[in-house]
C-alpha cells in the first residue's frame, strides 16, 4: 500500500519517513510488506490509510495540482484537514493511531457489529432502527449514496435491523468484517479519549472550505474542524448529503487520494452525470493529468 509512490517520488517518502518518526516504529514497513493481520488492527489501519493518503496528495501537490475544497469520509476527514492546512501530518498521524486503539478499546470483541444495508426502500430506515433497538443501540453510521446506508450498534440489534430489511425490500444486507461499530453511541467512550487528545492539538484555520462529516456544511475554521473530529466518533457520516454540498458548489473535478477507490463509485452512485479520478499508486498519475486536463 503506497509502495509504488514511495518508490518513484521523494515527496511521498519524505512523508512515510515522517510517519515512521511520529508513530516510533516502522510503518512504511508495515505499509510496503505487511504482515496483513498487523495492517488490518485499526490502530495500524488508520495511520496507514491517512499516510498512504497524504503521501499521494504530496505528489498531487508537486505536479501542480491544488484542491478547490475538500472532504474526507470518517477517518479521511483527517487527510482533508491536513490537505487544507488545518493539521500537521505528524500531529494527524498520532492522532488517528490513538483514535484507532480507542475505537478499538471501547467496545468489547463481539457485542458491536455493523452491516450495509443496499437499495432499502426510501424512508423505511428510521423505522426498521426504531424496531430493531429492542433497548440496544443501533443507528445510521453512515449515508454513504441514495443505494448504501451503512448501520452499526450493538450486534443483536443490528442483526435484527438486517432481517427487518429484508423484510422491507432491501435488495441486499451485507455484515461488514469491523473490528468494532465505528459511528455511533458505543462509541462514546473513545470520543471522550480522543477529545483530550484533541484539545491539545493546534489546529490552523483551513486554506480552503471543508464540507464536514456530521453536518455536512462548509466550514474554513480550525476550531469548528476540530469539534467536528469529536463529534464524528458516534456520529453519522453525511456523505451523500457532502457530495451534494459539493455539487451545488459547482465542483466538476474530483479527485479520491489514497488507497482504493470506494468513494469515486459511491459519487457515481449519488450523481451519474459525475465521475471521478483516483490517485493512490504511481501508475494512476498519467489518467489523473488526462482527466483534469480534458
Amino acid at each position: 500500500m503506497g509502495r509504488s509512490l514511495a518508490e518513484q517520488y521523494p515527496a511521498a517518502r519524505a512523508v512515510f519517513a515522517e510517519a515512521d518518526e511520529a508513530l516510533g516504529f516502522s510503518l512504511s514497513q508495515l505499509c510496503f510488506e505487511g504482515p496483513e493481520e498487523d495492517l488490518k488492527k485499526t490502530e495500524n489501519t488508520q495511520p496507514a490509510l491517512l499516510t498512504v493518503s497524504i503521501a499521494a496528495y504530496s505528489v498531487l501537490a508537486g505536479e501542480g495540482v491544488r484542491a478547490d475544497f475538500v472532504a474526507g469520509h470518517s477517518l479521511g476527514e483527517y487527510s482533508a484537514l491536513v490537505a487544507a492546512g488545518a493539521l500537521r501530518f505528524a500531529d494527524a498521524v498520532r492522532l488517528v493511531r490513538q483514535r484507532g486503539r480507542y475505537m478499538q478499546e471501547a467496545v468489547p470483541q463481539g457485542v458491536g457489529a455493523m452491516a450495509a444495508l443496499l437499495k432499502l426502500p426510501e424512508g423505511t430506515l428510521e423505522g426498521i432502527l426504531a424496531r430493531a433497538a429492542e433497548g440496544e443501540v443501533v443507528s445510521a453510521a453512515n449515508l454513504n449514496s441514495p443505494d448504501q446506508v451503512v448501520i452499526a450498534g450493538h450486534a443483536g440489534a443490528v442483526e435484527r435491523a438486517m432481517n427487518l430489511a429484508k423484510e422491507a425490500g432491501a435488495k441486499r444486507v451485507v455484515a461488514l468484517p469491523v473490528s468494532a461499530p465505528f459511528h455511533c453511541a458505543l462509541m462514546q467512550p473513545a470520543q471522550a479519549r480522543l477529545a483530550v487528545d484533541l484539545a491539545a492539538t493546534t489546529f490552523a484555520d483551513l486554506a480552503v472550505p471543508l464540507v464536514q462529516n456530521v453536518t455536512a456544511e462548509w466550514t474554513t475554521s480550525g476550531e469548528a474542524a476540530r469539534e467536528g473530529l469529536i463529534a464524528q466518533v458516534p456520529g453519522t457520516v453525511r456523505w451523500t448529503e457532502s457530495m451534494r454540498r459539493l455539487l451545488d458548489a459547482g465542483v466538476t473535478r474530483w479527485v479520491e487520494v489514497g488507497a482504493g477507490g470506494v468513494l469515486a463509485g459511491l459519487l457515481k452512485n449519488i450523481d451519474p452525470n459525475h465521475k471521478a479520478a483516483r490517485f493512490g499508486e504511481a501508475a494512476e498519475w498519467e489518467a489523473v493529468r488526462a482527466y483534469l486536463e480534458a
